[in-house]
């Protein structure tokens, strides 16, 4: 099994493979010329992150500065994603987010992970587990998303909780650990904060 096998199925691996660190190197080199463009180079941004992402849908904006491990090559968004700045996708391994989902400032999705035995940490040793995140789902500001977890679609996860278990569709959820307040209700087709009612 090569090292990228392993990346990618969940094996202790050892990150600091001399081949894996160069080709590492050259998509943080793309990363750190997108954290350089200017705010009115909009245009120039949407064809850095074709270039930068393993897949990217239209209509998608992403607050510089982005934080990735693998510059997004392992990230996969779908369509019309905000994303506000500090991003933070540790893509060692895979990460999926479907049309529409919004993240908050200094969000932190991460698949990467290291063993509990102390000895093997000495070692560095590292495993991966991919991350998905439905469509339409509102990470708020704060969010840290462990590795290997799975959020619904249509989920609001409150600003500051840290989700270390799977969130099904059509919820709220918050704290730490994450867990689910209710589900999205009638209350929320008429009023959009507290007693603010919706009138579009």
């Amino acid at each position: 099994m090569d090292i990228k096998e392993k990346m990618h199925g969940g094996e202790l691996y050892l990150p600091n493979d001399e081949e894996l660190l160069k080709e590492q190197f050259s998509y943080l080199d793309r990363l750190y010329d997108f954290n350089m463009t200017r705010p009115t180079q909009l245009e120039k941004r949407q064809e850095m992150l074709k270039d930068m992402f393993a897949e990217i849908g239209e209509n998608c904006y992403i607050e510089p500065p982005l934080h990735t491990n693998f510059g997004g090559h392992h990230v996969h968004f779908g369509k019309n994603i905000y994303a506000n700045f500090n991003l933070t996708l540790v893509d060692d391994t895979h990460i999926y987010v479907g049309d529409y989902t919004m993240f908050g400032p200094n969000v932190v999705v991460a698949t990467a992970g290291h063993p509990i035995l102390p000895e093997l940490r000495e070692q560095a040793y590292q495993y991966n587990a991919p991350v998905h995140i439905g469509k339409n789902c509102w990470i708020g500001a704060g969010v840290i998303i462990v590795p290997g977890i799975t959020i619904g679609d249509n989920v609001v996860i409150g600003a500051g909780s840290v989700v270390t278990k799977d969130i099904p569709s059509n919820v709220v959820a918050v704290g730490n650990p994450c867990h689910v307040l209710r589900e999205v209700n009638e209350h929320d087709r008429n009023y959009y904060f507290k007693n603010r009612k919706i009138s579009l």
